[in-house]
């Protein structure tokens, strides 16, 4: 399955998810801090959905009440 997520309150302006068997495949971001996207990107793959959404969710950029990782648990909860 393949996800595109319009995020909201980040520099992101697209997250792009391929699941497969309630296993992150990949993720790409579009726009965003490049290093720390590629960072998430490469931790989350292999990693079973839930367990990327309890350890993303809630995470704060600079005082936004949202991250780019925040975002992404909230494009895999939607795609649940």
């Amino acid at each position: 399955m393949t996800i595109n997520y319009t995020p909201i309150g980040v520099c992101s302006r697209n997250i792009q998810i391929e699941v497969e068997d309630d296993i992150i495949k990949s993720v790409r971001f579009f726009g965003g801090c490049n290093g720390n996207t590629q960072g998430i990107s490469a931790l989350v793959k292999g990693m079973k959905v839930q367990d990327a959404i309890e350890r993303l969710q809630g995470i704060d950029c600079n005082g936004k009440g949202t991250s780019c990782p925040d975002q992404l648990a909230n494009a895999l909860k939607e795609a649940l």
